[in-house]
Parts: C-alpha cells; sequence; structure tokens
C-alpha cells in the first residue's frame, strides 16, 4: 500500500507499532519521530526519508508549519533495521539514537 497525507501544526500522534514494513518521506513541512527503544528521536524535514521495520515503538510530533508525506507499507521482514535518509544519503546509526 502507498498514499499520502497530511497532519496540521503541532499533531501528535502516541508511540505504537504496526505489524508492516514503513518507508517515510516528508514531502513538505516537518514532523519529529520519537524511538523510545532507541532514546532518541529524528526530525524529517522536506526530503527526508525514515525506514521502520515492522514493530517498532514510534511516535510523531508534527512541526510549526505541519506536515505532508508519502508513505508505503511493506512485506513485515522487507527492512531489516531503522534508517535515516536526510536529503537523500543514508544518516548514520548515531543520528538516528541521537536525533541528529
Amino acid at each position: 500500500m502507498s498514499g499520502d497525507w497530511s497532519s496540521g501544526p503541532g499533531d501528535h500522534y502516541p508511540e505504537h507499532r504496526h505489524d508492516y514494513d514503513k518507508v517515510l518521506v516528508a514531502t513538505s513541512g516537518s514532523i519529529t519521530f520519537r524511538l523510545p527503544e532507541r532514546d532518541g528521536s529524528v526530525e524529517l524535514g522536506a526530503g527526508d526519508q525514515l525506514d521502520l521495520p515492522a514493530g517498532t515503538l514510534h511516535g510523531a510530533d508534527v512541526g510549526a508549519s505541519g506536515v505532508a508525506c508519502s508513505e508505503t507499507h511493506l512485506r513485515r521482514g522487507t527492512l531489516t533495521e531503522v534508517r535515516l535518509h536526510v536529503g537523500g544519503i543514508e544518516a548514520s546509526e548515531t543520528a538516528v539514537r541521537q536525533g541528529a
């Protein structure tokens, strides 16, 4: 499944898990994903991508300008780890944990 969605400024998503792998790409605005099992968070801006394997505990807070994202659901097990791609370049594991 693939689709686009948007949320208004300050919207909040409580922590939850999915039984499918998820790839999120921010197309405008910003959103911060909380990753409590990794002791950190990551902020996505336009052009950034976050890969979330099934079962990853996460929540999110939308930035002051709102956010629009493109989301793709993949078969569980397609993704093996949380990965952040900033402007199309994969960031380090440390950046995912510390929100850098």
